[in-house]
């Protein structure tokens, strides 16, 4: 299992908002995906991958991080 698989069972968790030991049986075991989840989110990671993520989504969408067009 590598950091990748857990972050997809992160993403998931957060997309959905299941249970974590509703996760899918194809990702790696929901306590590790939540330990994981615990460290990264206390570590600002999570906020980081989201910040990430959202401005390449902006980027893609032609828009600045200001709002304007």
């Amino acid at each position: 299992m590598d950091k990748r698989e857990i972050l997809d069972g992160v993403l998931y968790q957060l997309k959905n908002g299941c249970n974590w030991c509703d996760l899918p049986k194809d990702l790696p075991p929901y306590s590790t995906v939540f330990w994981h989840y615990k460290q990264w989110r206390e570590q600002g990671i999570i906020e980081k991958i989201r910040d990430i993520l959202h401005g390449q989504l902006r980027q893609k969408v032609k828009k600045n991080h200001y709002g304007q067009p």
